[in-house]
């Protein structure tokens, strides 16, 4: 597999220093990755960017998967991936650096049919109580914006992780991926997703802190990425076809 003239061989070594890239894989976010049946690589957005760097980077790819966003970002520690893909956030930049977005997704909130709350503002009360998946990014997010209802964590992560808690202890809603949330509220009529976001959740392509080099790369090749309409493509191949692209890094 031949690297690409235009890659510098001290790019590709800072990106594989093992010989191969070794992405980091959040199962735990239906838009991003998806089990493969069969139990073949992983399918998705994410798996494919990863795939399409390690191809111009000329090296093999190795998928490290994890069934929650926190447990990829805590890996990083570990140096256990070489790139991945995570949610921005203040919080996961210290140890991680952030390439622009490439794809959008809506955190929002589960709530009972019957419920008062319209507005995803309206939970922002006392005595409103909200599950929500450990260390996720919306997790991260309400814990800093949320000044008056009380966050219930779901003893682990994942896109849907707060459902069982909001179910079981009858809190007020569960916060989440609007995808994931809406694949259970179409099973379930005592429950609906509303309709507005508490956050724009911003999903990158990562790299372990101080990679300087690999990432500039990293950063052009996101962008390329989405003015290709590869991006596109491979979010309409694994059902995702209604999540938005982030817009050009400006």
């Amino acid at each position: 597999m031949p690297v690409e003239p235009a890659i510098a061989a001290a790019t590709v070594a800072e990106f594989a220093p093992s010989g191969a890239l070794r992405v980091g894989i959040n199962l735990g976010n239906p838009v991003i990755a998806q089990r493969d049946p069969g139990g073949g690589d992983p399918k998705g957005v994410g798996p494919a960017l990863g795939r399409e760097l390690a191809k111009r980077l000329g090296v093999s790819v190795q998928y490290v998967t994890y069934d929650t966003a926190g447990k990829v970002a805590d890996a990083v520690k570990e140096g256990a991936w070489d790139v991945a893909f995570l949610a921005v956030d203040p919080a996961r930049a210290v140890d991680i650096d952030f390439t622009a977005a490439y794809v959008h997704i809506e955190g929002t909130y589960l709530v009972r049919d019957d419920s008062p709350c319209r507005q995803a503002a309206d939970l922002d009360r006392e005595g409103m109580r909200i599950a929500v998946g450990l260390k996720t990014a919306y997790d991260l997010y309400l814990t800093r914006e949320l000044k008056h209802a009380k966050l219930v964590r779901a003893p682990v992560g994942g896109a849907s992780a707060g459902i069982p808690v909001f179910v079981e202890q009858k809190l007020e809603a569960a916060a989440g991926v609007r995808q994931a949330l809406d694949f259970y509220a179409k099973d379930h009529p005592e429950v609906r997703v509303m309709t507005g976001a508490f956050q724009q959740i911003r999903q990158a392509m990562v790299t372990p802190k101080n990679k300087a080099a690999g990432l500039a790369y990293m950063k052009v090749f996101v962008e390329e990425m989405k003015a290709s309409g590869m991006v596109v493509a491979s979010l309409k191949a694994s059902g995702m076809a209604e999540v938005s692209v982030a817009p050009p890094e400006k």
